[in-house]
């Protein structure tokens, strides 16, 4: 039996990727720039097993419904086409995420997908390549080949859209991320619905599509200069703008919560007292603060008076996609 083992880690979108220009290759209507965190990681394995009649998936430790393994299922086709070989698999991944973080996994856990499943079938392919892999699983899950910093490039076609690491000299290792977790229930509206309602209804996303590139640019500009503030600023802008093209989609909805609002005031009340800090929010009402390693401390005691301490989760940057054996990391 062929196996693979591979370990990849979350990333935060801090230039948004929203709505799709093609949906079954999933491709983006916009560039999109992230950090990979070192809070949250998917482990998974592989194993071409001969006896098997058909694909098998298990997380942590559950084995999957009939739709959930389809899914994998219609991922593992890609990789069995391009090497010849239709043998069934057995796929067990394992989420690591501190309790009630409400951390979604499509980014780790496709990344790792990717890893695993080219190893497992004896593919040998770039860091560009497993990229691409991963985007056919989740979008977002292409930057997660990634440490640190990484843009995904959005392209025309499959070959063309994949992500890049962005230069830092290691800046990212002075930045940290507070998780503000204010619910981990299932979402109303999910981020695949939401994006595509947003896309086809919504009279401000012509704007959102427009600022992107603006904004893209002055993110990398930031990190090539290792200015803060300037990150901080158009992390938050490209946030708010996006969850605006939701209040204008038809229906419109929100991902936000009343304390989705506390955090990010909260944020603002730090930041006129003299602590630099950002927040962002994904599709979803959790809210992400960025903030210098050096100020984590002194922000994780503010929210500390506001938010219960199980809420609260500090992150840093991560690395990229780790090939695993059975001893570690190869």
């Amino acid at each position: 039996m062929s196996n693979g083992r591979a370990r990849a880690y979350t990333n935060i979108a801090l230039i948004k990727y929203w709505g799709k220009k093609d949906q079954a290759l999933i491709l983006p209507m916009n560039n999109s720039l992230s950090l990979t965190l070192d809070a949250f990681y998917t482990e998974t394995s592989v194993i071409l097993d001969p006896k098997l009649i058909q694909d098998e998936f298990f997380l942590d430790g559950i084995q999957q419904s009939e739709q959930a393994t389809a899914k994998v299922s219609r991922f593992l086709d890609l990789v069995r086409t391009k090497v010849g070989n239709q043998s069934f698999v057995r796929v067990t991944s394992q989420n690591f995420v501190p309790t009630a973080a409400g951390l979604a996994s499509s980014a780790s856990g496709l990344a790792a997908l990717a890893g695993a499943s080219a190893s497992a079938f004896g593919l040998d392919l770039k860091a560009t390549e497993l990229s691409r892999l991963a985007r056919r699983g989740s979008g977002s899950a292409c930057r997660s080949i990634y440490g640190g910093f990484a843009e995904w490039q959005q392209g025309h076609d499959d070959e063309s859209s994949f992500a890049v690491p962005i230069a830092s000299a290691d800046w990212e290792n002075e930045l940290s991320m507070l998780f503000v977790v204010v619910n981990d229930q299932q979402k109303d509206v999910s981020s695949r619905a939401g994006m595509q309602r947003t896309v086809e209804t919504s009279a401000f996303y012509p704007g959102w599509l427009d600022s992107v590139p603006k904004d893209l640019a002055q993110a990398k500009h930031a990190i090539a200069q290792k200015d803060f503030t300037a990150l901080g600023e158009v992390t938050e802008r490209s946030a708010l703008k996006m969850h605006g093209t939701t209040l204008a989609a038809v229906p419109p909805f929100t991902y936000w919560s009343p304390e989705s609002v506390q955090a990010m005031q909260l944020v603002r009340t730090l930041r006129n007292e003299g602590l630099a800090c950002y927040f962002t929010m994904d599709a979803g009402p959790n809210v992400k603060v960025l903030v210098q390693r050096k100020d984590e401390q002194q922000l994780l005691a503010k929210f500390a008076e506001v938010f219960h301490h199980s809420q609260l989760l500090m992150a840093h940057a991560g690395p990229g996609l780790e090939i695993l054996t059975k001893e570690g990391s190869l």
